[in-house]
């Protein structure tokens, strides 16, 4: 299991346990955490788990592929330069302690 700190945008923070291999989409909805709304399931087709990596962590993740990326365009709260869709990130030890910000909405 790895901890993650999700921090919503009004500041709530939930630091919640996600098993290793599951991605940070799932430990949000599998923890109630509000922010994340995750509608296609993780299957890369719209942008409603959009995160912000803290930058203390964003050097720390592989970088995104291009579909990501065109997928975050569709995102409805501003981009950021550590802006990630939460479903193509995997945990595993190397993240443990991982602190992500949730957008205002997703839609």
């Amino acid at each position: 299991m790895v901890s993650v700190t999700y921090i919503e945008a009004n500041g709530a923070s939930h630091v919640v346990a996600v098993p290793d291999g599951e991605n940070l989409m799932r430990g949000a909805l599998d923890n109630g955490i509000d922010g994340i709304v995750g509608e296609c399931g993780g299957g890369l087709a719209c942008a409603t788990c959009h995160c912000y990596v803290d930058d203390a962590w964003a050097d720390r993740l592989p970088m995104p592929e291009p579909i990501e990326g065109e997928m975050l365009e569709c995102a409805s709260a501003p981009l950021k330069a550590t802006s990630r869709l939460s479903c193509q990130i995997v945990v595993g030890p190397a993240l443990d302690g991982l602190v992500v910000h949730l957008p205002e909405t997703q839609f």
